[in-house]
């Protein structure tokens, strides 16, 4: 399995560690590494910060809901989303369920919940640490 390690930085959070891996989305994975670093605004979907990449994938293992600190993309609109609980889809407390099916690609190290400081408009950036 390979892990690439990253930071996810705000203004809002500072910069969170987090990993990448090839586990679920190996082509998923491979693609949004290449892309690296990535910069790009963030919004909000209830517990769940989603941003605009240069990448574009299928889905690749789609999951329809994920663990707290999952960070995914989100093939219908080239995304990657962290999310730390629940969202306007979910259907049941404590279900994190994403808008559509997403490519599992990573997880925060620390505690995603640091995400719920940001605001829609913030920037966002990935990068290699």
């Amino acid at each position: 399995m390979s892990v690439v390690k990253v930071r996810i930085c705000t203004e809002a959070t500072g910069c969170v560690d987090a990993e990448l891996s090839d586990e679920h989305s190996p082509r998923t994975f491979e693609e949004i590494v290449k892309a690296l670093p990535i910069e790009s605004i963030a919004y909000r979907w209830g517990d769940e910060v989603y941003f605009s990449t240069p990448v574009k994938v299928s889905e690749e293992n789609p999951v329809e809901t994920v663990e707290k600190g999952t960070i995914a993309y989100w093939p219908p609109g080239q995304a990657l989303c962290i999310f730390w609980g629940p969202t306007p889809a979910s259907r049941s407390p404590g279900e994190i369920r994403p808008a559509s099916p997403v490519n599992v690609v990573g997880r925060v190290l620390g505690d995603p919940m640091v995400f719920s400081k940001v605001k829609s408009g913030d920037r966002i950036r990935v990068e290699k640490v």
